[in-house]
């Protein structure tokens, strides 16, 4: 497990504050884990990022492993922006993008406590239980309004607010999940004790 700095967040600071506060050049499982109890808003939306994966162009699960293409060109940069696509057809998932430019990386948002518009999000979501709102990418993006109208949008202005954390968390380590390939890289990261995991991690 590792340990990270969280804080208060002021929701009515400008975005620009907090995103400074994360290095989006770093590798994309330095992000994922920094992410770790961050904050992230979208036009308001939001909550407390509490579990993310890494993808790297390196790795045989990423969208950017086989090289640019028009899909995925957010990916490759520059960082600290959006990046999204469709699951299944069905839902949007948010990644937000790593590395300088060239480099193909990004961190997979997969679960949020949800803070902050419940009301909005259960309206989306045609759900209620706060549990079910935003654990898993689908939900998450479908709680948040994502569309492909915020693919390449820079994070460090609205809709976008994303404010690292600056107390203690605690996360938990383990394979990320839902994928065929590169299945035992350890790029999954997830807020110890949370109850709106997508899924629980291995105990041990």
């Amino acid at each position: 497990m590792t340990r990270r700095k969280s804080r208060e967040i002021d929701f009515d600071a400008p975005a620009e504050v907090g995103a400074q506060a994360i290095d989006f050049n770093a590798p994309a499982e330095v992000v994922a884990r920094a992410l770790i109890g961050a904050t992230l808003l979208v036009d308001g939306v939001g909550g407390v990022i509490v579990e993310t994966e890494a993808y790297d162009q390196s790795d045989a699960a990423s969208h950017t492993h086989m090289g640019p293409t028009a899909r995925n060109a957010a990916m490759f940069g520059p960082s600290g922006h959006a990046y999204v696509y469709r699951s299944y057809g069905i839902h949007w998932c948010l990644n937000f993008t790593c590395r300088p430019a060239g480099h193909g990386a990004g961190v997979l948002i997969r679960a949020l406590e949800p803070r902050v518009g419940l009301e909005q999000m259960a309206a989306r979501r045609g759900v209620s239980d706060p549990r079910l709102l935003c654990s898993g990418p689908g939900r998450l993006g479908q709680a948040l309004g994502i569309t492909l109208a915020h693919y390449g949008l820079p994070l460090d202005r609205p809709p976008f607010f994303v404010a690292a954390p600056d107390d203690a968390i605690e996360a938990a380590v383990g394979p990320r999940i839902g994928i065929s390939k590169a299945v035992d890289q350890p790029w999954r990261f997830g807020l110890v004790g949370s109850r709106f995991l997508s899924k629980p991690f291995a105990k041990g």
